[in-house]
């Protein structure tokens, strides 16, 4: 492709709005432009990138056996409320009534839509296992989109969903996804790690992120170097032997603290260590069921591990007026004894067998001193409901954890029969019997996949494609389009690149060398070669890796075959 007749609009400077280095350089890579807040449009070098990331997860989905379909964006409401999903997905569900006032949305995901069209096609184990995917736009209404296409409203994802007869099947088709994904990103040129994961408004059981390691993520991996176990940070666990206090438990006393609210204020008052104090949190859950959270002053509540603990879909802060009907103070002075009204108690485990926390006294500006569990009031259920922490210790082997940021370019879930027994998708079994489907649910986000390559791999220049995904495999860069001997000595490698197959980018523009120079460093092609005046003068030619600083001058007649070696190399690289 001739650049002269190519449209890339590159930007000098960095654009205001551009936080992290991938939205910097895709924008000033002349490859993605806003449309509106977490929309974007892809231009023909980003829509290159794009389209080679499909070609990589369609083989990969092929060759484990998943069979493409295409649905429909626009689903109705009716399927979302049979799931039980459509109050619950929250506001990211883009609702809409059509012109007759029927209720629809915008698809986030399409678990509904997909057991929709199976439970009408498929009514013999003999028809199983079966394995559908998709490579589809999705939109979900993210109320603080941003880093470009990274959390995007709009973005292109690849989901597929298997249907199996047992749970032995479903382990299985699991473990071909698992496997299919980890080829997917090998081939991609990402270095990720895979991690247990909650599976949020998805659903399931178990869940495995792949999770990219990236300074800028929004996600945080735990992960012991160790043994290998590896937690996105809302699922992670942690070792904690209980042990019995040595402690004396002492006689409650109430204290008088006038507008002292907070975990520090508090804790500054009455100089006592924040991990004697009980945060008493109280919530609603998706079953419309009140519960106060107890966690220790020095940890947070993690509100999936919370939810997971009582076996519900989701958790959300009680208001202030319903805090007060329970326990006849306002937020900040509430606490487990003397409630109002009787709710669940759920303590952290790192709460039982200790004596003398301190908490509100359901009484506003009032706090209450050395009050035990099990003497001043009943924990109901003791559960890891705290999000890991610095300092703590591995739960497979005892070695501190650390913590890092990854960006979430894949999620598969077991989702067992939570949809097909809520929507009644049955088949008939060997004896049979109606049984509901056994579901798995594996999600790739194609486009934020370009975003988080960029992320992991760039210099101050500008963008390093790997070859497998590059919009071009070469650069070819004319320095001076006005010199005979450097245009012919292009002219004439440029056809035999395309004769061999090379996929190359013709900077045949009448532009300064500089110039062309810093757009090929910015839009990233993995392999350069360079036609200058002084050695087209000697029938030479510089290759040049993107990757490396490093430059060959060969002659002409050599060029061809080196950059096939090379193109050849950067491809074994990624081989999964």
């Amino acid at each position: 492709m001739r650049l002269t007749r190519y449209h890339m609009p590159t930007l000098k400077e960095k654009p205001a709005e551009a936080e992290i280095p991938s939205h910097q350089y895709l924008l000033r890579a002349g490859m993605i432009r806003k449309l509106a807040s977490g929309i974007y449009s892809f231009l023909p070098l980003g829509w290159r990138v794009v389209k080679k990331i499909i070609n990589i997860v369609r083989e990969e989905m092929d060759r484990a056996g998943a069979l493409e379909v295409f649905l429909p964006i626009v689903q109705p409401a009716e399927l979302w409320q049979e799931s039980g999903r459509w109050n619950v997905f929250g506001k990211e569900l883009l609702r809409f009534k059509d012109r007759h006032q029927r209720d629809f949305c915008l698809g986030p995901t399409h678990e509904e839509v997909i057991v929709d069209l199976v439970r009408g096609e498929v009514r013999s184990y003999k028809q199983l296992p079966l394995n559908l995917y998709q490579i589809h736009t999705k939109f979900r209404d993210e109320a603080r989109p941003r880093f470009g296409i990274i959390r995007a409203r709009e973005f292109i994802m690849k989901d597929a969903y298997s249907f199996d007869k047992s749970w032995e099947d479903l382990e299985v088709s699991y473990q071909k996804m698992y496997e299919a994904y980890c080829r997917i990103f090998k081939r991609c040129g990402l270095d990720f790690v895979v991690v247990e994961a909650e599976t949020g408004a998805i659903g399931g059981d178990v869940s495995h992120e792949f999770m990219v390691w990236a300074d800028t993520g929004e996600d945080v991996i735990v992960f012991c170097e160790k043994c290998g176990y590896a937690a996105n940070r809302e699922r992670a666990s942690f070792a904690f032997e209980k042990s019995p206090s040595e402690e004396a438990p002492k006689t409650p006393e109430k204290v008088h603290t006038p507008n002292v609210r907070t975990i520090e204020e508090v804790s500054s008052f009455l100089g006592v260590e924040p991990s004697r104090l009980l945060k008493s949190l109280v919530y609603r859950t998706s079953a419309g069921e009140f519960v106060l959270f107890l966690v220790p002053g020095d940890r947070e509540l993690n509100e999936a591990k919370a939810a997971r603990a009582l076996g519900v879909e989701a958790l959300e802060m009680a208001l202030p007026h319903e805090v007060l009907e329970i326990a006849g103070a306002s937020v900040g002075f509430v606490g487990p004894c003397n409630l109002k009204k009787r709710v669940k108690i759920v303590a952290d485990r790192t709460v039982e067998g200790r004596v003398n926390f301190v908490s509100g006294a359901n009484e506003d500006d009032y706090h209450v001193v050395n009050i035990t569990p099990g003497r001043d009031f009943e924990v109901d259920l003791y559960a890891d409901v705290v999000f890991a922490e610095e300092g703590d210790r591995c739960p497979n082997c005892g070695e501190l954890l650390r913590f890092s940021r990854g960006i979430e370019v894949g999620h598969i879930f077991k989702l067992g029969t939570k949809y097909s027994s809520a929507m009644n998708a049955t088949f008939l079994n060997e004896d049979g019997k109606e049984k509901p489907f056994i579901m798995g649910c594996y999600g790739i986000g194609v486009t934020r996949i370009a975003a988080a390559v960029v992320e992991q791999k760039h210099d101050e220049n500008g963008i390093i494609w790997p070859i497998t995904i590059a919009p071009f495999e070469v650069s070819l860069v004319a320095t001076n389009m006005k010199n005979e001997t450097v245009r012919e000595i292009a002219e004439n490698l440029y056809e035999a690149f395309v004769e061999s197959g090379i996929e190359v980018l013709y900077d045949d523009r009448d532009e300064r060398a500089g110039f062309k120079f810093k757009d090929a460093d910015l839009v990233g092609i993995p392999i350069r070669v360079t036609v200058g005046e002084r050695s087209a003068k000697q029938n030479k030619v510089e290759v040049k890796l993107r990757r490396s600083q490093d430059v060959e001058v060969l002659p002409v007649e050599k060029v061809l075959d080196r950059v096939m070696e090379l193109r050849q190399m950067l491809y074994r690289e990624l081989e999964p």
